[in-house]
Formats: structure tokens, sequence, C-alpha cells
């Protein structure tokens, strides 16, 4: 896998909205936010270079919350990861951001900021609150004067899906740098979590003639195909091939899931992944996460258990989403429920 190891941290549960998706507020009211104090915050960060030195991996930070500027400590941390090299993007809001804001992330080592569309303006107002829509994409350009990129993440799901191509004109239209969407998966919220087999594939049709489109007319927004359902896609179109070299039980791509990737939240919990229900593996203000890695790490790992996957070719670039699985069937070995390819 990459030789870099990503770290999706949690610093802090306060934020300025709660949509629909979220995994704090979906559920229903969330009593009691947590924070990471600074003395924390330390000792993950350290904890986090001790892994990579052991496994010889280079880190990557992605900070985010809630929305992460919210915390007290936030300018800190990014003062202590800029003076130890350690490159990161902030997941975040855009109510807080200005020029200068900007440009003090810029100055302090932030290579991305990532922003979400959720539909076009009723539909992502509804998602989050009135008056979010326009100022995201106010604030796009905000991020990109200060020489940052410009991300766009769409979540997915039955109720917004027809508008996808609205929002992939609108990202473009503000000048964002990346976009991508990645599926919703259900976690007690009210967003509908039935999107078909069927209607993902015509979506994924849909948006490749549109990224090719665009491409064509020499866009420079580049379109992250995040979600690893494309690798089946594109592989039935033609567009990705099995290499004639690849070696039987070996692991290319598809979901980082116990490869290269783990989330911390403000509690320390050290989970496989944020999207995977129940998939606590630690806390890493108790556990060293060299040891965690490669103990309660493993139960994320077995791939022959993958009901479907398994018996796939494209296991090992592929296993579509396990998160949503999970969250649908419960089981995260269980198929990947907008997976259409019969095996």
């Amino acid at each position: 896998m990459s030789e870099y190891f990503s770290f999706q941290w949690h610093i802090t549960d306060q934020c300025d909205q709660r949509c629909k998706h979220c995994y704090i507020f979906s559920g229903g009211e969330h009593q009691h936010l947590d924070s990471m104090t600074w003395a924390q915050m330390e000792d993950t960060f350290y904890n986090c270079l001790d892994f990579c030195q052991v496994y010889d991996r280079l880190p990557y930070f992605y900070i985010t919350g809630g929305d992460p500027i919210l915390h007290p400590d936030f300018w800190r941390l990014l003062e202590l990861l800029h003076e130890h090299d350690a490159p990161f993007t902030i997941l975040g809001n855009p109510f807080h951001l200005n020029d200068q804001v900007c440009r003090e992330l810029k100055g302090l080592g932030c290579e991305k900021y990532q922003l979400s569309l959720d539909g076009l303006r009723q539909t992502h107002d509804w998602f989050r609150k009135p008056g979010s829509y326009d100022c995201t994409l106010e604030k796009i350009g905000c991020i990109k004067r200060a020489g940052i990129r410009a991300v766009i993440m769409t979540t997915v799901s039955k109720t917004n899906r027809m508008e996808v191509p609205g929002i992939i004109d609108a990202a473009v239209a503000a000048g964002a740098d990346v976009f991508a969407f990645s599926r919703y998966v259900p976690s007690g919220g009210d967003l509908d979590g039935s999107m078909t087999a069927r209607e993902y594939r015509e979506l994924l049709a849909v948006c490749d003639r549109k990224f090719k489109e665009y491409e064509a007319q020499g866009c420079r927004t580049w379109f992250n195909k995040k979600d690893h359902l494309w690798t089946l896609y594109e592989y039935e179109t033609g567009a990705f091939t099995i290499p004639e070299n690849a070696k039987a039980g070996v692991i290319y791509g598809g979901c980082n899931c116990g490869n290269c990737h783990i989330t911390i939240l403000p509690t320390g919990d050290v989970y496989a992944c944020r999207r995977v229900a129940d998939s606590r593996v630690g806390n890493v203000l108790e556990d060293r996460l060299a040891d965690v890695w490669v103990c309660q790490m493993e139960r994320y790992r077995d791939y022959g258990k993958f009901e479907k996957c398994a018996r796939c070719e494209l296991m090992p670039w592929c296993r579509g989403c396990p998160a949503v699985a999970k969250g649908t069937s419960g089981d995260f070995y269980s198929p990947d429920p907008q997976c259409w390819k019969e095996v």
C-alpha cells in the first residue's frame, strides 16, 4: 500500500451544524460533546509518530471534528505539526474561514481544505443549515487564494443522488481543485439508505460521462473516484484491467481499513474506520498504536471472510465499502448492497 499512513483525527465534537448524516448527531440528540485536552493531543501526536517509525511509514493527518477550528488549541496543534514537517489536510466547515485565516493555515502547512456539498441549495441547506450552501461555494475562493487546494466532498444517498450532476457543475464553477463523493452509511438518521445497486451504477455512468466532458474541455478540477465500486465500473467499461503480474494473496488497493488508515476520536478511542460502527480497537491515550495495529486490527483484514468479494476476481483492488455493508446488515464482511456484480 501507500508509503503514507493516514490518521483521521477528530479533535473535538464541537460543530456549528447538525448534519442529517453525521455520526455524532444523526442517531439523536448528542448530550455531551467531547474534546481532547492539549496534553492529550500532544500524547496522541507522538503516539502516531511512534507508529510510523515502527512500521516505516510516513504520517499524513486529516484534522477534523466536529469542526476542528472550534477547538481552543487548534492553532497550537497546527504549529506542532508544522514543527515536525507533518503534512495535513483539514476537514471542516466554511463558516470561520476568511482570507486571513486561510493564509495562516497555508503558512502552517495545510495542503488541502475539504468542504462538503450534499445537494443543491435547498437540499444541502436541509442536510446542514440555512445559508450553508452559498457559504461553502464562497469560501472555496478564500481557500484557493491562500494557495491551499479546495476539496469538495459529497455524501450520496437515495435522498440526493439525482442532484449529484448539478453538484459537480457547482463545484467546477466555483473552482474546486478536487471533487469526490462517497456513499451514505446508514447510521440511524432520517436519510434514505435504500439506494439500489442498479440506481448506483446508473449514477456512476452519468458521473463518468460528465467527468469526461469536463476533462475534454480542459477542466482543472480533479475528479477523485474515491468509492471503490468505481473499480468495478471501470473494469466493465475497460478502463481498468487486472495486471498480468498480479500476485495471488496480495492486496493492491480498495478499502483502506486495516491497511493504511485509522481514526482517532476526541475521547482517544481508536476506530478501524469512523464509518464502521462499533469498530473500536483501542484508545490512543492508553494503548501504543503500534501494538493495536498487529493485534486488535487483525479482525478487519481477514479477506477470506468477505462473503461476496472473496469469490470475485476484483477482490484485491475493490471490496466495495465494508462500512456501507456493516451499516446495512450489521456485518463488516457482508456484501456491499450497492454492488451489482454477480459472482
